[in-house]
């Protein structure tokens, strides 16, 4: 994909598909098909961008989208007319929900991913960053970018280098982690 060709490691952690998955694949687009389900496929780009430009178009149109996935990343295209389901959670996500879980808006959720990274898949982040630390960045300065502008206003030494450090790795992090629309 063209996250891959921009960081050959992204999702380096993940195990192979399953080959019995792999092998039930045209099944399951025969069956779609032969129900009139539509299915895109774009070769090189991953399905959440697919996803997400779909559910952001429709959403322009008036239509309320509700995308049913347990991944954390399309929580960032959650507002007005866009919920996100966990089937197996059994919840549903809005703007409020987001802001519960992370601590940031929907659309700072990239930000927030790439100041601690996300070991699903393999976002790097900023070394010594987690989960607290992005919120607490995010709070004070809004974006990453702000944090990064702003870093000499950070009081804790270690924190303030590594984000100086690690500006670079920072934004391909958030390139990363952002659902491309």
């Amino acid at each position: 994909t063209t996250r891959h060709h921009e960081f050959a490691a992204y999702k380096a952690n993940r195990p192979e598909t399953p080959e019995a998955f792999v092998r039930q694949m045209p099944y399951i687009r025969q069956f779609l098909e032969g129900m009139r389900i539509p299915a895109l496929y774009l070769p090189g780009e991953e399905a959440d961008d697919v996803l997400g430009s779909m559910a952001l178009h429709a959403a322009a149109q008036g239509y309320d989208v509700t995308l049913v996935t347990g991944d954390k990343d399309l929580l960032q295209l959650v507002g007005e007319r866009v919920t996100v389901r966990d089937p197996v959670k059994d919840r549903r996500s809005g703007p409020a929900e987001v802001r519960e879980k992370f601590g940031v808006s929907p659309e700072r959720v990239p930000d927030f991913l790439a100041l601690m990274g996300d070991s699903v898949d393999n976002i790097p982040g900023v070394p010594g960053v987690g989960e607290k630390t992005a919120r607490e960045l995010l709070a004070r300065f809004g974006s990453l970018d702000a944090v990064l502008e702003r870093a000499a206003e950070i009081p804790r030494v270690k924190l303030r280098e590594a984000l100086r450090a690690h500006a670079d790795r920072a934004r391909l992090s958030r390139r990363l982690a952002e659902i491309r629309t």
